[in-house]
């Protein structure tokens, strides 16, 4: 049977890993987690949100109380002086963090997810001896910086570049990155450059200070929310970066970045988690407490529909990141991009919908800046854009996936005749991963996860075939199969953690019930998209775009 190693991917082709299905199991808060929640929550209510967006950063005073509970550690291996805490009880803090400002928790969260992770990750004992434990510490704070003026989403053609000198001693660094989290705040950076004009994306990922020669950050860019946050340019003139600061090998770079993206990601997806319960809490608080035509507002059906959505979002979102992070708890280079790519799209354009509900459902007060909705959506909105815009997230998976399998089939199958035999077995191919479970609903929902993977499977293999290597730009087509995966991982990840608790004996009616809840919107979206036609709307976008391009 064919495999492309990616949990997803297979799954489309008829294997399920059921090792990782089957080993997938809600962790539990321990103390430690507990302790770190408890000390942040101390610390930060010390320093409202509208005090840290009036003064526009986080002072000095605020981020040694961080360092000192040791927060710019907290999944940092205990070898370097880090707490060590797994994924999901790292991404558990997120959850939290993201409740609270969230300038200041993208501070640590920038640092700890993406600045540094490329050391944790693919560095050598001598870098990780050098830098972790200052990063552990907070001495040295650490940004990411991938974006560059020109370059957003296409990030294998960056423009910044990398020359190793004629002494072969150091790599010249010029170049710009801009919209760098924490370019103000950090002592060192992950910077990604290319390394062979002749080669796009044959890149090198680099450890730099800041304080070296040639490295210039701009002044903070005035932002609409995350006001406390430090988001700026950043410039490199001829920095010299001494060669064992590559992280990696030569050309490493490019697959450095989208690891380490992963985890960013997944980040995001627990911030959203945290959103979403929060969302929930206030609605259904405002709901109770606001009487309209003599009754709690919370007894109409509008406003139900609004908490009800929340809730099951929140629970899904939930499931699939911490299924993602158990992943890579296993194996910290797994490869899980569609997973990740779901986590972040599904996890931060539904947390946005429950920030407006929420507003909503607060009435004229949620327009006023004394309650908390505006800033929170205002510094909520860029988690849409950054770590890969909705557009991108929307098809990623689906271009992920054709190019993988194109990849396979031209490898393995010489000649096109050969290849379009083997597309024609994998379409008909039978799924090899019956299950049974004891309570009837998680075999429902098996059997729609089942038939979803099918339809993607027909939708992968037919458009490929239709449309050759023109599948690229056939962007509604790959939307529509991106989110037929992500309502078939959504019930994967549910129905693993739902038959996980069934086993230790907890009630899960609610749960229960909020699975059913989601296999309807799932049936519902394979009914109206499952197709390889172009629906009406579709088909008039093209229409109406035709006559406003022309004017």
């Amino acid at each position: 049977m064919m495999q492309l190693n990616n949990f997803m991917a297979d799954i489309y082709f008829g294997h399920l890993n059921k090792d990782i299905f089957h080993g997938f199991k809600d962790s539990k808060d321990d103390d430690r987690t507990r302790n770190f929640i408890e000390h942040y929550l101390e610390i930060s209510q010390q320093y409202p949100p509208r005090q840290l967006e009036a003064d526009g950063r986080v002072g000095s005073e605020l981020l040694e109380k961080l360092k000192t509970i040791g927060f710019f550690g907290l999944n940092i291996s205990s070898t370097y002086g880090g707490a060590g805490l797994s994924l999901r009880r790292y991404l558990k803090i997120v959850e939290v963090v993201a409740t609270q400002s969230l300038a200041l928790g993208f501070t640590s969260l920038a640092h700890l997810s993406i600045g540094v992770k490329g050391i944790v990750l693919f560095g050598n004992e001598q870098q990780k001896q050098k830098y972790l434990p200052k990063a552990a510490s907070g001495e040295m704070i650490f940004s990411y910086a991938l974006t560059e003026p020109k370059r957003g989403s296409d990030a294998k053609h960056i423009e910044t570049t990398a020359t190793l000198s004629d002494d072969g001693q150091y790599y010249i660094l010029n170049g710009s990155k801009a919209y760098i989290t924490n370019a103000n705040y950090a002592q060192a950076m992950t910077v990604f450059a290319q390394m062979d004009p002749l080669r796009p994306g044959f890149m090198g990922s680099f450890i730099v200070e800041t304080e070296w020669e040639g490295v210039k950050i701009g002044k903070d860019i005035p932002k609409m929310g995350l006001k406390a946050s430090s988001t700026a340019a950043v410039h490199f003139k001829d920095v010299r970066v001494p060669k064992q600061n590559l992280l990696g090998s030569p050309g490493d770079g490019f697959k450095v970045a989208m690891t380490i993206l992963n985890y960013g990601r997944l980040a995001l997806g627990a911030a959203s988690v945290g959103i979403l319960n929060q969302a929930v809490e206030d609605m259904l608080k405002r709901s109770k407490n606001r009487v309209q035509f003599g009754r709690p507002i919370q007894n109409y059906e509008l406003i139900q529909e609004k908490i009800v959505a929340a809730r099951v979002n929140g629970s899904v979102v939930s499931a699939i990141t911490a299924f993602t992070a158990a992943m890579l708890d296993k194996n910290p280079l797994a490869p899980v991009a569609i997973e990740s790519s779901h986590c972040k799209l599904f996890g931060t354009t539904r947390a946005w919908n429950a920030l407006y509900d929420a507003q909503q459902v607060a009435g004229g007060s949620g327009y006023l800046s004394t309650q908390p909705y505006e800033m929170r959506m205002r510094d909520f909105r860029v988690t849409t854009i950054f770590e890969g815009t909705t557009e991108i997230h929307s098809i990623y998976p689906a271009l992920f996936v054709f190019r993988s399998l194109t990849k396979h089939v031209r490898k393995t199958h010489p000649g096109k005749i050969a290849q379009f035999r083997q597309l024609l077995k994998l379409l008909f191919r039978r799924s090899s991963w019956k299950m049974r479970f004891r309570h009837r609903r998680l075999n429902h929902a098996i059997r729609l996860a089942r038939s979803l993977a099918r339809r993607i499977r027909f939708l992968i293999l037919i458009g490929l075939m239709i449309h050759g290597r023109k599948i690229t730009e056939k962007q509604f087509f790959l939307r529509r199969i991106t989110f037929l995966s992500f309502y078939l991982y959504g019930l994967l990840a549910m129905t693993a953690r739902l038959s996980s608790k069934q086993k230790d004996g907890n009630d899960l009616s609610e749960e229960l019930d909020i699975l059913a809840y989601f296999m309807e919107e799932a049936r519902s979206y394979q009914r109206h998209n499952g197709t390889m036609r172009a629906s009406c709307m579709e088909r008039l976008h093209k229409r109406v775009f035709r006559h406003l391009s022309s004017k």
